[in-house]
């Protein structure tokens, strides 16, 4: 069958994602990938790292290891296994602080994300006469609307008032950074608490922390953020930033699991101040006088004081296990290799948009965004096509009903060819749709 200008374009593109891929290959080799279901290729392109990473290969070991120890020492265990149940948790604080950009005291991997923005919301929102507005992106996380309105119910107050829903202007996709700015300056008396996500579910816009931060402060009001598709994306500097407090999970990029334990940060300005509201419980004591079973907490100057329970040693490990990949691979270098490896995705996109009814809506400067692009579907369906993206060309996307599709090429374990599969597959598949 002879050539043609369309089917050689498509060889040169592949050849280009292989030379890319071996002069720049990522860490693949530390991850199980899922296997194709026949086809042309092995494996899965997996591109939705950004709801559920894949599993490092380390991560069967320790759990066996973690459970030999329950075997073979019982109850004895949190004193005589290689890593103690005791204390497991502050294997993990130093390194979960590297990831964020704080310091140990002002971190604690515990519960999940939810539990532990009502956590810190307990603590930090608190409203007072006029000031009692809670500040959130109007496609914040469903988690995160759900939370902040039932804090403000909590209090009293009526979330349809106070909790303010801010859109990006007529015809735009994202926030501007000067508009959150400009809101804040005018109505940031009436502001109690800024919660944004760091990096948006649904657009991937990466949000200017540090800016919004410093003008909520400014303002009188407390910022916090939910990083959870931040963390293990993009590097973060929470403690220089000024972040009052932040939380995120660890199932997405940091490839802890499904349901994998989460995290929580709060700045050491807060640690010790006596005034501060929270819920105690047994693991928020002092580590040092735990077991004399006081009636009376005595909480550390750490954000272990916001620990309320015992941790689950089994879901430990995995976390454990995640932080260490990247504590030896770095998110400097991370962080460049995904600007690679999504402006290739992109200028494949490029290619495949313009003549069908597609449009990528997460920003096109790389500062603004993480390993992850957007696409709108026009009219909708968006789960359907994923479905024939997964099950027709072994393709493995996000969709966001009504009309969103997200593809995350994870700087750990995707690679260049992924890109060229994903983008292939969605031209070939949309315009079997029409």
């Amino acid at each position: 069958m002879p050539s043609t200008p369309e089917s050689d374009a498509h060889r040169l593109d592949e050849a280009e994602a292989r030379r890319l891929d071996e002069a720049d290959p990522g860490h693949r080799h530390l991850f199980h990938i899922p296997p194709a279901d026949g086809g042309r290729y092995p494996e899965v392109a997996y591109l939705a790292g950004n709801s559920l990473g894949l599993p490092p290969r380390a991560t069967r070991d320790e759990l066996l290891a973690d459970l030999d120890a329950w075997r073979l020492l019982g109850v004895e265990g949190h004193l005589d296994a290689d890593r103690p149940w005791i204390a497991y948790h502050d294997l993990l604080t130093e390194p979960a602080a590297r990831l964020v950009g704080a310091r140990p005291a002002e971190t604690v991997v515990m519960n999940s994300l939810t539990v532990n923005l009502h956590l810190l919301m307990v603590s930090f929102y608190r409203p007072a006469g006029e000031r009692h507005r809670i500040l959130i992106e109007d496609t914040a996380f469903p988690s995160d609307s759900y939370a902040v309105r039932s804090q403000v119910r909590y209090h009293g107050l009526d979330p349809d008032e106070a909790v303010v829903r801010l859109r990006p202007r007529p015809g735009e996709e994202t926030l501007r950074t000067e508009d959150v700015c400009d809101y804040l300056a005018r109505e940031g008396h009436r502001v109690a608490l800024v919660l944004f996500g760091g990096v948006n579910y649904l657009t991937g816009e990466l949000m200017d922390i540090p800016t919004i931060t410093a003008a909520a402060r400014a303002a009188g009001a407390v910022a916090g953020w939910d990083l959870a598709h931040a963390a293990g994306n993009v590097p973060l500097r929470l403690h220089d930033w000024d972040v009052d407090f932040a939380a995120w999970c660890s199932y997405k990029y940091l490839n802890a699991g499904p349901g994998a334990l989460a995290a929580a940060f709060i700045h050491e300005r807060h640690l010790d101040d006596p005034n501060l509201p929270r819920f105690d419980g047994w693991w928020g004591t002092d580590a040092a006088t735990r077991f004399e079973m006081a009636p009376v907490s005595r909480p550390p100057a750490t954000a272990e004081a916001w620990q309320l329970s015992n941790p689950p040693i089994f879901a430990m490990g995995p976390v454990r296990t995640s932080l260490e990949v990247f504590d030896t691979v770095g998110m400097d270098a991370l962080r460049a290799r995904s600007r690679r490896l999504t402006g290739f995705l992109e200028r494949l996109l490029d290619e495949v948009v313009p003549a069908r009814p597609l449009t990528v809506v997460t920003p096109r400067e790389p500062e603004r965004r993480g390993c992850q692009l957007s696409v709108r579907l026009t009219g909708g369906g968006t789960g359907e096509l994923t479905r024939r993206l997964r099950h027709e060309h072994g393709v493995i996307a996000d969709a966001r009903e009504p009309d969103i599709i997200r593809f995350a090429p994870v700087p750990l374990y995707s690679t260049y060819h992924d890109c060229w599969r994903v983008a292939t597959a969605l031209a070939e598949t949309v315009e079997g749709r029409l």
